[in-house]
């Protein structure tokens, strides 16, 4: 059985040579990984990434497996610059690919949110439209009203030039109400006077408590007429982010968890910066793909302590027997905002510098 697998096929060339040299160079030297993540500081599950062409090993890696191998550091820093290089441009390849899904997600999204409708209001289903003039008369057209609000008076005929005011109501109505009109003639005493009076009365009262409510609702603003239905606006829909094949989670949902178990490594991360603390080295990890970071120490002797912090948010990992250790993800908004620190158990501190957007 041979002892390394094959590299996957869309590997870069650039990539595939380079690790097919860190290959060779264990080989050579006749240690098992184990071995080699002993000596090295970095831990087997991430040389056998970095030898399965899974995830490019950092720079301390390399100077590292140089130490141990006794390569040219020479020869080998200029490789892993090479292969760092078509690493970004695979990452950026990637991006890319990413963006227009989001956009292709997007689109779709607001194609669905925001589809065809006409300008104006919409009638509701069996609406009646206006009908037409009344038999022998010039009335105003009659319109249903609307479910749940106040019914509207219909206009009487507007009075002639030369006719009496009282906004065209009949004359005795108009008198009685104080809005003009003529005092009508005596009648009989065989109450039918009375009984005009009465009815004017009622009238003027109903029509003074419709008016008084159409006033404390207001005007019907439906440029279309009363009766037309207000269509409410569709609520805009927002898709979840769409993550590759093995990714778990994507800024908050990755806060407080493992990288590794999530699926935020590998391929989907880069080291954003670092910095040498005593003798250990402490990197920021980030994936724009989950959104979140993570602070990794190397070479570090057992209780040293290394944390990330992105704005108010923190975590920290205490490096074991391994002489390695990473701490769970923070979410990420602005890059600019992550930094790792160290503090070893020697007592020494450190920090890498501010990373840049």
């Amino acid at each position: 059985m041979p002892r390394w697998k094959a590299l996957p096929e869309e590997l870069d060339p650039q990539i595939r040579e380079f690790t097919g040299q860190l290959r060779r160079l264990v080989d050579r030297s006749g240690l098992s990984i184990a071995a080699v993540a002993d000596r090295t500081g970095y831990s087997k599950t991430s040389w056998e990434r970095y030898l399965n062409g899974r995830l490019l090993a950092p720079r301390g890696a390399i100077v590292a497996l140089g130490e141990v191998t006794g390569t040219n550091q020479a020869h080998l820093n200029t490789m892993w610059e090479l292969a760092e290089r078509a690493w970004s441009r695979a990452e950026m390849r990637h991006d890319m690919t990413m963006e227009a899904i989001r956009i292709t997600q997007a689109r779709a999204a607001l194609d669905e949110a925001g589809g065809p409708r006409g300008h104006g209001r919409s009638r509701p289903s069996g609406a009646v439209g206006t009908a037409g003039p009344a038999a022998g008369g010039g009335g105003s057209p009659s319109v249903p009203a609307q479910r749940g609000s106040v019914p509207r008076v219909p206009q009487q005929p507007q009075a002639g030039p030369g006719a009496a005011p009282g906004h065209g109501l009949p004359p005795a109505v108009a008198f009685a109400a104080g809005l003009g009109g003529q005092q009508p003639p005596p009648t009989r005493r065989d109450g039918g006077g009375r009984r005009t009076a009465v009815i004017a009365a009622v009238v003027v009262g109903v029509l003074l408590a419709v008016t008084g409510a159409v006033l404390l609702i207001g005007p019907d603003d439906d440029s279309e007429g009363a009766g037309a239905a207000k269509t409410p606006s569709p609520t805009p829909t927002t898709s979840a982010p769409v993550l590759p094949a093995g990714v778990e989670c994507s800024g908050s949902t990755c806060a407080g968890q493992d990288p590794e178990d999530m699926g935020c490594g590998g391929e989907h991360v880069r080291t954003l910066s670092s910095a040498t603390v005593g003798t250990s080295v402490i990197e920021v990890r980030y994936s724009e793909t989950c959104a979140a970071a993570w602070a990794r120490i190397t070479k570090a002797a057992p209780g040293d302590v290394v944390e990330i912090t992105a704005g108010d948010a923190g975590q920290n990992g205490t490096a074991d027997a391994t002489a390695a250790a990473y701490t769970p993800m923070v979410a990420v908004k602005r890059t600019a905002d992550v930094r790792a620190c160290a503090t070893l158990a020697s007592g020494t501190q450190g920090c890498t510098a501010e990373a840049s957007e």
